[in-house]
């Protein structure tokens, strides 16, 4: 029975005080029935074995006595939240801090004087305030640093050395009396060793040294913006992020960084998760891709991915480098992969979290992408730039060539109106004159006259020159010859339908407009006469070597008459090699054309002056 047994055991303690061995086996056996045995330890307290063994611990002369009471009272209070009610008095605390300031103290008592610490503030408001209080606390701050050196060569095995289990005891004790319930007075008391802390990370990345530290930094600065930025600006960030720097280039060697990795990553996200705005400071270190490929690490569990993504939503929840940092390491299809995939809240609720962050992110960043991307590409931009510029006034130029084409055109198509309103005119005239100049081949007089009679062609004004064109040929032809010649030249005149005004409709505009015919012999001593049809005999006939190309653009001699009328002028001027180009040559060949052909007519020359201007512009 446990009662009977605790009953003989206080017995033992009582009428055992000359002996401290028998005692320490007594106190040894207590504890084992009273260790997670809520009961046991309720039983004892009402039988007042809990306040003996306290009293033992104070008044006992025994090392090894006090060291198992205090061992013994620890257990019990632990166990049994009455008992820790019990106990939890300043008088104790004042009790507790003379044996750690006793030089004749142990480093296994002290141990032992921490623990009952311990055990008291954790989860107790009344005692955190009681070891503040007390200044019990201020004694554990200075056992923090002074306990062991910084130098990593002082360490050894921590299983067997008994300054740093009393160092590691101490963390803990500082780690209770700030957290659960958080204590923001002790907070702000602690924080006083965070350089020394600071100091112990950049000299030693042991597991034993880092796993003490980060637990304490993480419950001192848990939701304390005070505390955070204090950390913050004595460098404890930058520190930190170095520290899982380095954890990361072994973490893919050893299964152990990885896991001390979670730990400081677990400390990175308390120090900023009041704070975000300082997740700036860890972007230098580009904290958010060595979170990403831990994260990957498939010898993780759920809670220390969980850890890891709330991590990375508060270093991105702010800052604009960790959230461009996170899309450039594909940190989003990852977040992604683990909302869908994973059966865990906490893990979906943190990679919701993340999400969230990022969603309006996801849009700036997209711009600000792009934006970038011009930067980089400027000098191709400023390329296009510029030639769409020239483009534009290519364009421009395009357009007013393409105005004044149009004009002239239309100007064409009136002074073609014109010819045909004159043709209509004097078409009875001219078939009048061709038949008066028909020759009866029975009338021998007629036809020599006809034969060696002059005959001069209508008259061309070249405004190259300023010089009339009028050649003269005599010849002796047959009618037949002729009237073939006209049908030639007529057929020729059908096809060249794009010539503004044909060379029929220029001589018998020139023949409208000179003397009246008298007679029959009117076709020998009036040149006109023959207009209607001798022009066009001399030209397909009598020259047959000479083609309408070579005719136009050729300088004859100065003109003989000067009788044409300013309209026929006015309609030869738009006849030139242009013209009657057809199909002959095309737009690389048809410039150089225009180039060799002296005499242009107003279409073509505005049209070369403009692909001058063209060219000019263009080799500037």
């Amino acid at each position: 029975d446990v009662k009977t047994d605790l009953n003989l055991l206080l017995e033992c303690l009582k009428y055992q005080m000359d002996c401290p061995l028998s005692q320490k086996e007594a106190l040894i056996t207590i504890y084992s029935i009273c260790q997670q045995n809520s009961e046991a330890s309720e039983y004892l307290r009402e039988i007042g074995g809990l306040m003996f063994i306290n009293d033992l611990a104070k008044s006992s002369v025994h090392c090894i006595v006090k060291e198992a009471a205090l061992f013994t009272l620890g257990i019990i209070i632990e166990s049994n939240v009455y008992c820790q009610q019990t106990l939890c008095t300043s008088a104790l605390f004042e009790d507790l801090i003379l044996f750690l300031m006793k030089k004749d103290s142990g480093v296994n008592l002290k141990r032992m004087s921490v623990y009952v610490i311990l055990v008291l503030v954790s989860n107790n408001k009344d005692g955190q305030t009681y070891v503040r209080d007390t200044g019990c606390i201020s004694l554990l701050l200075q056992l923090f640093r002074t306990t062991l050196s910084t130098s990593e060569e002082d360490l050894s095995d921590e299983n067997t050395d008994p300054c740093y289990q009393l160092w590691s005891s101490v963390c803990s004790t500082l780690c209770a009396c700030v957290n659960n319930p958080q204590n923001e007075d002790n907070q702000n008391i602690c924080c006083s060793v965070f350089p020394f802390a600071k100091e112990w990370l950049e000299n030693c990345t042991k597991p034993e040294i880092v796993r003490p530290i980060c637990s304490f930094l993480s419950l001192t600065v848990a939701n304390n913006s005070y505390v955070q930025k204090y950390f913050v600006s004595i460098g404890g960030l930058d520190t930190l992020a170095k520290v899982l720097l380095e954890l990361m280039h072994d973490s893919c060697l050893s299964h152990s960084s990885a896991k001390l990795a979670v730990v400081v990553t677990k400390t990175l996200d308390a120090c900023i998760a009041n704070y975000s705005a300082m997740g700036v400071v860890l972007a230098k270190y580009h904290t958010v891709s060595e979170l990403l490929k831990l994260l990957s690490n498939e010898t993780l569990n759920t809670g220390e991915k969980v850890s890891i993504i709330l991590t990375i939503g508060h270093c991105t929840e702010v800052c604009e480098e960790n959230q461009c940092e996170l899309v450039q390491n594909n940190g989003l299809p990852l977040m992604i992969q683990a909302l869908t995939e994973s059966q865990d809240e906490e893990l979906i609720k943190a990679a919701t979290f993340v999400l969230q962050n990022c969603k309006q992110m996801t849009e700036q960043l997209s711009l600000k992408l792009y934006g970038n991307s011009l930067n980089v590409n400027n000098a191709e931009e400023l390329d296009v730039q510029v030639r769409k510029g020239c483009l534009q006034d290519y364009w421009k130029k395009a357009k007013e060539i393409l105005h004044r084409i149009n004009s002239i055109e239309k100007e064409h198509d009136e002074e073609r109106l014109q010819g045909e309103i004159l043709v209509d005119e004097s078409s009875v005239a001219n078939s009048e004159a061709l038949k008066s100049c028909e020759v009866n081949p029975a009338d021998p007089k007629m036809y020599i006259e006809r034969a060696h009679g002059q005959v001069y062609c209508p008259q061309l004004a070249s405004k190259l020159n300023d010089q009339v064109l009028a050649p003269s040929v005599s010849s002796a032809p047959r009618r037949n010859e002729t009237m073939n010649a006209v049908d030639a030249a007529s057929a020729r005149q059908t096809e060249q339908r794009n010539i503004p005004c044909s060379v029929h409709e220029l001589q018998t505009d020139s023949g409208s407009r000179s003397h009246s015919i008298n007679g029959k012999t009117a076709c020998v001593k009036n040149p006109s006469g023959l207009q209607a049809g001798g022009y066009i005999f001399l030209v397909t006939f009598c020259l047959p070597h000479l083609d309408q190309h070579t005719f136009c653009s050729e300088k004859t001699e100065k003109a003989r008459s000067t009788s044409a009328t300013s309209s026929s002028q006015k309609m030869a001027d738009l006849r030139c090699l242009g013209c009657t180009a057809g199909l002959s040559c095309n737009s690389k060949t048809f410039t150089d054309m225009l180039r060799s052909c002296l005499y242009r007519c107003d279409h073509h020359r505005v049209i070369l002056e403009a692909e001058e201007r063209y060219r000019r512009e263009l080799y500037k």
